[in-house]
């Protein structure tokens, strides 16, 4: 090599980005790419909120009477309070602008801002499916690692039969069938939980606070059974593919113990995908469960949806489907930005 051509080597890799450069640079384009896709989607289910149950059949106004006999002058006169009469066009670009505040409008049913009827019903659900979340998710990872690192045995495949006849019941047909068994009773057995609602009413303090959670035990007990088995089939899978990886027969090589060989280092590695799920099944929890809220009555946004639809109740319906999608769409952009920091091949 000349003398030359040195300085002109040198001067091409100063102005050349080190693999250090390059990785710090991707993440933010990553990141920009993700959140502008996030607001792309909320978007999307902001218009689509707004046609999709306008394809309802049905008359909210009739129905809002009761069917009770009205002028025609009085139906006008609800289609003008709440702005059915106005052109469509008109009614959606009405619902986008105020939407993008934060204002979703009035409910029809209940005379109320579909904001009001969202915040007092939403700790409700985050405390059933908050509740079911925690547990789930747990066991899931439990059971799902031991029925790896245990392929075959005994262990393993009655956990994978249960995880997968559980997971293929309807959650709805699971909740009426412990409301029969465990609540009303059958043959010598008495009915122990309630059927419904979320209290009996009357009760305070640390009485009160019992009796929330004895309302409890069936609508988590149902969430759980239902979808534990995602969490374990999820795990199980990954770790079964890290399990031949040339890292974990070195570890053994040097003479580390099965255990701590699966919690040191194959464990973290698999539960990458599973971090993924959880985020996504983070997002559902805001969006709680409307067939187990609507079948143990439990007064959630599920329920409240259940409500609205069969109204239907357009404010609300519009209101509650954009704040469960955006829940959706947030926690799977939270991955997204999360999955990176535990794998940074992710954003190259």
């Amino acid at each position: 090599m000349t003398a030359e051509a040195t300085p002109a080597l040198v001067e091409d890799e100063q102005r050349t980005p080190g693999p250090r450069a390059r990785k710090g640079s991707a993440y933010p384009r990553y990141l920009a790419g993700k959140v502008a896709g996030a607001a792309v989607s909320l978007l999307a289910v902001l218009v689509t909120s707004f046609f999709l149950f306008r394809l309802i059949p049905g008359d909210p106004v009739k129905t809002m009477t009761g069917g009770r006999q009205v002028s025609a002058q009085q139906l006008a006169a609800y289609r003008e309070e709440f702005g059915l009469d106005l052109p469509l066009w008109r009614q959606f670009t009405d619902y986008c602008g105020k939407a993008l505040t934060g204002d979703f409008g009035t409910s029809y049913q209940f005379r109320a801002p579909v904001v009001d009827k969202i915040t007092e019903a939403l700790p409700n659900t985050l405390l059933l499916t908050g509740t079911a979340f925690v547990l789930y998710t747990a066991l899931g990872i439990f059971l799902g690692t031991r029925s790896a690192w245990r392929r075959g045995g005994l262990g393993d495949r009655v956990n994978t039969g249960l995880a997968l006849t559980l997971y293929s019941i309807p959650s709805f047909w699971l909740g009426l069938l412990l409301i029969i068994v465990l609540s009303v009773g059958i043959g010598p057995l008495p009915g122990m939980f309630p059927t419904g609602g979320m209290e009996s009413g009357g009760e305070e303090g640390f009485a009160h606070v019992l009796d929330v959670a004895h309302h409890l035990v069936l609508p988590v007990v149902t969430l759980v059974a239902v979808e534990y088995g995602q969490t374990l089939l999820v795990t199980r899978s990954a770790l079964l593919d890290e399990m031949g990886s040339d890292y974990l027969t070195t570890a053994r090589a040097k003479g580390l113990r099965d255990d701590l060989v699966r919690r040191r280092h194959a464990v973290p590695n698999a539960l990458l995908p599973t971090v993924t799920l959880i985020f996504i099944n983070l997002g559902r929890t805001v969006a709680g469960v409307i067939l187990v809220e609507t079948v143990f009555s439990w007064p959630g946004l599920g329920g409240l949806f259940y409500q609205a639809l069969s109204v239907p109740d357009l404010p609300l319906v519009q209101g509650l489907f954009f704040v469960f999608a955006a829940a959706v769409i947030l926690m799977n952009t939270l991955a997204d930005l999360v999955y990176p920091l535990l794998d940074p091949r992710v954003a190259r």
